[in-house]
């Protein structure tokens, strides 16, 4: 297990509970990394039921974020927020690592 971190905002915090509690599920955001999108890598969030063994936790206001071991040598150290703009509303990511990005948003490149 690496000694990366991850932290979650509140406001991400608040908004996940909100989801999670509409769909009767647990407040945990899953953040995963796939390979596509148009910088190489893509995130992909989830609602988890529970962390798995490997996994990365954090918590923030009761709310936990949990990463697995793969995706966290890309994200490691990155900040999860939720913001709201004119354009809309949506979960981003602050990646330390990423040397580029979309003008979206939800794909990076290393």
């Amino acid at each position: 297990m690496t000694a990366q971190t991850m932290t979650l905002t509140p406001s991400a915090a608040k908004r996940i509970a909100l989801i999670a509690e509409k769909q009767a599920r647990p407040p945990i955001l899953r953040l995963s990394v796939e390979g596509g999108g148009c910088s190489g890598f893509q995130y992909k969030f989830d609602l988890a039921e529970a962390p798995d063994g490997e996994d990365m936790v954090s918590e923030t206001d009761g709310v936990q974020l949990v990463v697995d071991p793969m995706s966290l040598e890309l994200v490691g150290g990155s900040v999860v927020d939720f913001v709201e703009s004119l354009g809309g509303a949506a979960f981003k990511v602050e990646n330390p690592n990423a040397a580029a990005g979309c003008g979206c948003g939800s794909s990076f490149g290393i």
